[in-house]
């Protein structure tokens, strides 16, 4: 008689930890969501901005292509257009003209502009990302990626900040 205990008994334990595991789940996923539109509140993070760095971020890992503005390639300020498009803000096509064209900013939000060149020329542009991070198409043979903003090669060649983003 304990044989069909036991195997009644195994049969009923991963069942019952399958439905405690869900309700945890189910209940984290609710929190999560609260957990979300809280910091996004006290942050003032815009719609449009989530979709700029929701944009930016899907295109980690997509290949570097000189006047490149989709998916299939991109470079600096292509990253940046097809971004903002996303989000329904149009913006300059070149890093230059985005530099000389869109709002100025004394601080970087997530979802802003960091221009970068030598002299007042904006020769390269990267999405803020948040964290001291930026999010980029660095060039030729290379991919898009974030990169930490607190080294001398980004330090050096910073020009300025824009945020055409609400």
């Amino acid at each position: 008689m304990t044989t069909p205990y036991a195997f009644t008994h195994w049969r009923i334990l991963p069942l019952c930890w399958a439905l405690l595991l869900l309700a945890l789940l189910s209940g984290c996923a609710s929190r999560d969501i609260a957990t979300r539109d809280a910091p996004v509140a006290a942050t003032g993070l815009s719609i449009e901005r989530a979709m700029i760095l929701a944009n930016a971020q899907q295109a980690l890992g997509t290949p570097y292509r000189f006047g490149g503005n989709t998916r299939e390639g991109l470079d600096c300020s292509g990253l940046v257009e097809m971004a903002y498009r996303a989000a329904g803000i149009r913006v300059p096509r070149t890093a230059d003209d985005q530099f000389r064209q869109l709002p100025q900013v004394d601080e970087a939000r997530p979802g802003d502009l960091l221009f970068f060149g030598s002299g007042r020329k904006a020769t390269h542009v990267g999405i803020y990302q948040g964290d001291r991070q930026m999010i980029h198409a660095p060039g030729r043979g290379r991919e898009v990626v974030s990169v930490p903003l607190d080294i001398d090669y980004w330090q050096n060649r910073f020009l300025g900040a824009a945020g055409p983003a609400p």
